[in-house]
Formats: C-alpha cells, structure tokens, sequence
C-alpha cells in the first residue's frame, strides 16, 4: 500500500495531514520544521500541486534577533518552508523511487520577498510539482498571507 493511501486524514475542517503525519513524512524536526499541516494535495493533471500552512508563532527562536523589536521571519527561512512543502509532496508523488531516500536542498532561483512575515501571520505555501528527473525534484513555490502574495521562487532538491 502507498504511503499517500496509508496516511491518516485529519477529522479537522480544512485539514488534510495534520501536524503528524507532516512529521511522519518531513525528515526535519523542530525548531526546523516549517510546515504546520497541509491542506490539500491534488495530483490530478500534468503537475501535482500542495497546498500547506504555516503558523507563524510569536515564541519562534529567530525572532529574538531578527529584528529585536521589530520581529521579521527570514527569508531564507520563507525559501525553507516551500522546499520543505514541495519535499512533502514529492516524496508522495514519486514515493517508490525516492524509498530510503531523504531530501537534499539544491537550489533557489527567482527568489522574490514582496512582504514581511511577521509574529502571528498564518501562511498558505503552495508549490507544483514541475519535474522529476533522476532524483531531482523541480519545483515553483508561493507563499501567501490570505490572498496577498508574500515570497515566491523555484527550487531544485535530490533525492539522497
């Protein structure tokens, strides 16, 4: 059985994968993992698409400098978040070949911060899916506060 079938599906409203089957799925662990839960993951189509959040907590570690009274989440850690919802999804699309396999963060290109993230905001990362080729994931990331469109780039990760 797949793991995508296997997953439980959370009895939550507008919860898909709650925040343990993302920690079943995500190699990362606290404080670095980034995805709170996923909505939707639809792989209808020419290229599958996740739809995931991020809540963005107050007592996060890199607040307490970055800034000190004017608390902005990195960009780099914006970047992280959509690689690490586009991993999710591509260990669920190609799941038989990347078995035994972790992600690997590749690359960023076209890498756009257009607003700040701050303390108490709740994310929508979106990422497609656009390639999978010898164990290199390619992907188009988005990041969304409500409809207003806060970070976006491409990303390349390897299965390894």
């Amino acid at each position: 059985m797949l793991l995508l079938e296997s997953l439980p599906k959370s009895t939550v409203p507008g919860v898909l994968y709650d925040e343990a089957v993302v920690m079943q799925i995500l190699p990362q662990r606290d404080p670095f993992r980034f995805i709170s839960y996923v909505k939707e993951i639809k792989l209808d189509g020419e290229f599958p698409q996740i739809v995931a959040v991020r809540e963005v907590k107050a007592d996060e570690y890199y607040f307490k400098g970055h800034f000190p009274g004017e608390p902005i989440m990195p960009g780099v850690l914006q970047v992280e978040t959509m690689a690490q919802a586009g991993c999710i999804l591509g260990l669920l699309v190609h799941e038989k070949e990347v078995e035994g396999k972790r992600p690997a963060f590749m690359g960023v290109q076209d890498c756009r911060f257009r607003k700040p993230v701050v303390p108490g905001d709740v994310l929508t990362v979106k990422v497609q899916l656009n390639k999978f080729r010898r164990g290199i994931l390619f992907f188009q990331g988005e990041i969304y506060r409500g409809d207003e469109l806060v970070s976006n780039a491409t990303l390349t990760a390897a299965m390894v």
